[in-house]
């Protein structure tokens, strides 16, 4: 949650906030009126409790004044990020977390020989302030190092480092890493605490340059469209209310930007336009007056809705219409078996329902549906509101090895594998609706997850017969699949039918209309369990199974609807119950997604 929500939710409480902040003051009229942020009595303090101003304040003694962040920071005097913390907990804000979410590595970047402070009159020193006119007081500010001809830029956060690069002074291009290192915003040991707007610019010495030029800056570690940063940053960037995307001004630039305003957040991000200097660093060679530094800033241009799109703007994806490519990745990817290929594809912004009745194996297929996705690089987020989240993964570990008990060294390793890929909504029971959007809201921002399941939809807060809410709530659904372009399974359940042996259909599904109406495929799994009934029956008289029902499918993979495709129908597939998978024919081994990899024998 941003600050400025935080903010807007204090506001809503102003007067219980000043209470708790401020004791000895007092309510005068729609005011809260003390001495000043020390909470001695008096009155030039003053803080609105109500109307569209509730939240603002000043101290006219102190000269100090803003919302109730700022306030909370001045009064415990602690920085913006410790204020925000506090008031979250105030509020009872949790923060979103993923079950058996692995953290980076927390080994930080090895140590290099002979790195040391920049000292003055040293070459780099020359270099940085005679050819980047940099002055000596930004480069204390930042920290800079120096390791023999080449600069260090240390990415430091609380004290830590965690990013070291290294430039040469002499080729331009020459750079590198320290190993180990964990990608980062550059420049955190510059911000000042109590800053609510920062500029994230393209290249170090810009970072230094935009703190001369008066504004507190951050620089992204490997160019405008490199955005591994991003979830390791996002909490931290929380607290600006405007980030200013300051990238050369290029079209590897402008594109950067328009991806990380995606990711941080577009009512926030503005695009600063140096032309027609490059950048900051230019600006700052070319002694360009602060007078002149402001109006940039103050003209830095707001980014149209993503909603709002000229027509021109989809011409690429209007020819790929017509003329399909296979390995087109941004159109979605493809279903685990072969005998599917060119009939149906898991496209974004698209929301699939997954319908059965219990027992065929809707989790199942799911699960096997979304391994096949991460083989082919989609992140996935699951919800199961049925199962533990240890239970959801030895499910899809058993599918995932294609083994009935896979060693623990397996095991491990295909964890390992889904560290980067699959995410887990850690809540066993009903989800309220809400709740989960918001989630999935944070996973696609922070994580860019583009691929969501919901298994099911009896365990989102609705009830079964609210009719109304089913539809809002799968409206909701589609309004954010298509938002953020990404893709979302939805598990639902048939009307209680007579039997089990005859498979359902879309007008099956139990619940609202709308639901089928709105999605863009609606799918069945079906179970043959008159086959299952036969083999067991012959089996428990120890008779011979006839080839005629061995070789009939155990299941069917209907495609009911297919909104963006021409293809309905259904393919046959065969259970496998050690793996857990279901197989293209008779004959069909399972398939290992998930290759054992021995962490060992791959160092050695």
């Amino acid at each position: 949650m941003k600050a400025k929500e935080i903010a807007e939710r204090l506001a809503n409480n102003a007067e219980s906030v000043c209470r708790r902040l401020l004791p000895r003051g007092k309510q005068q009229g729609q005011e809260w009126v003390v001495g000043g942020i020390d909470g001695e009595p008096g009155q030039s303090c003053k803080i609105h409790l109500v109307g569209a101003k509730a939240g603002v304040w000043c101290d006219f003694a102190g000269g100090r004044g803003g919302d109730l962040i700022d306030l909370w920071a001045a009064v415990k005097q602690s920085s913006i990020a410790d204020a925000i913390r506090e008031a979250k907990n105030y509020l009872g804000i949790v923060d979103v977390q993923f079950h058996d979410r692995h953290s980076r590595p927390t080994q930080r970047p090895e140590k290099q020989t002979g790195v040391q402070p920049v000292k003055t009159g040293s070459l780099v020193f020359r270099w940085l302030v005679e050819e980047r006119k940099l002055s000596p007081e930004v480069i204390t500010r930042y920290r800079l190092m120096e390791q023999g001809r080449n600069v260090v830029f240390p990415y430091m956060r609380a004290e830590e480092l965690l990013f070291a690069k290294f430039r040469s002074i002499d080729e331009k291009h020459k750079q590198w890493v320290a190993k180990n290192s964990m990608p980062s915003l550059f420049g955190w040991q510059a911000i000042p605490e109590d800053a609510r707007s920062v500029v994230i610019c393209e290249g170090e010495p810009d970072a230094l340059a935009w703190w001369m030029l008066g504004y507190p800056a951050l620089s992204v570690p490997t160019g405008a469209k490199g955005l591994s940063w991003v979830e390791n940053e996002f909490d931290e960037l929380e607290r600006f209310d405007e980030i200013f995307l300051a990238f050369d001004a290029d079209a590897e630039g402008r594109q950067g930007a328009q991806l990380v305003a995606d990711r941080l957040g577009f009512e926030r991000c503005r695009i600063v336009n140096t032309s027609p200097h490059k950048d900051a660093n230019d600006l700052v060679k070319a002694g360009i007056p602060q007078q002149l530094v402001s109006k940039i800033i103050d003209a830095a241009a707001t980014l149209d809705p993503s909603e709002l799109k000229q027509a021109a703007d989809f011409v690429n994806e209007v020819i790929r219409e017509f003329y399909p490519v296979d390995d087109d990745f941004s159109s979605g990817f493809e279903s685990p078996w072969s005998k599917a290929q060119g009939k149906f594809k898991f496209r974004r912004s698209e929301l699939t329902i997954v319908n059965g009745i219990n027992g065929h194996g809707k989790s199942q297929m799911v699960g096997q549906i979304v391994l096949s996705g991460m083989t082919q690089g989609e992140r996935a987020c699951i919800y199961s509101g049925e199962l533990k989240p240890a239970r959801t993964l030895w499910r899809m570990t058993r599918q995932a090895t294609g083994l009935l008990e896979p060693s623990m060294p397996y095991i491990r390793s295909v964890h390992n594998w889904y560290r980067d890929r699959l995410w887990i909504f850690n809540l066993v029971g009903t989800a309220k609706s809400e709740k989960l959007l918001e989630v999935f809201r944070y996973a696609r921002k922070r994580y860019d997850i583009r691929v969501f399941v919901i298994d099911s939809l009896m365990k989102c807060g609705i009830d079964p017969d609210d009719y109304t809410k089913q539809k809002q709530f799968v409206e909701q659904l589609c309004d954010f699949k298509n938002e953020f372009d990404c893709h979302v399974f939805l598990v639902t359940h048939p009307r209680k039918g007579d039997d089990e042996f005859k498979p359902t259909g879309k007008m099956d599904i139990a619940g609202a209309g709308a639901i089928t109406d709105l999605a863009d495929n609606v799918t069945t799994i079906f179970r043959r369990k008159s086959k299952e009934e036969k083999v067991h029956n012959a089996r428990a008289k120890s008779e011979s199974i006839p080839d005629s029902v061995l070789s009939e499918p155990d299941a069917l993979f209907c495609w009911n609807k297919q909104r963006n495709g021409e293809w309905e129908n259904s393919i046959s597939l065969w259970w496998h119950q050690e793996s857990f998978q279901f197989l293209e024919n008779q004959q069909s081994q399972p398939y290992k997604y998930i290759p054992f990899e021995n962490p060992e024998t791959r160092s050695a």
